[in-house]
């Protein structure tokens, strides 16, 4: 796979995190019977929990992409 091809993949993926989260957001705002002060501290927390998912799997692709470029520098 090209680099190119990765950032692309990269950010498609991030944009439908992204999507996700908010049309996820919107729906529990649209259907939770929580008072507004509860469900901005839910969303709050959620919103949390997945930005460290995203920084967790950017980091893994990035030392992979480290890893890679390595073994292509050993094998050149």
């Amino acid at each position: 796979m090209h680099e190119n091809d990765e950032k692309n993949v990269l950010i498609y993926m991030l944009a439908g995190v992204g999507l996700g989260a908010l049309i996820g957001a919107a729906a529990g705002l649209l259907f939770a019977p929580k008072p507004g002060s509860e469900m901005r501290e839910d969303l709050a927390e959620k919103f949390k929990e997945l930005k460290g998912k995203t920084e967790e799997w950017i980091s893994e692709q990035r030392s992979k992409r480290g890893v890679s470029e390595a073994l292509e520098e050993v094998g050149a």
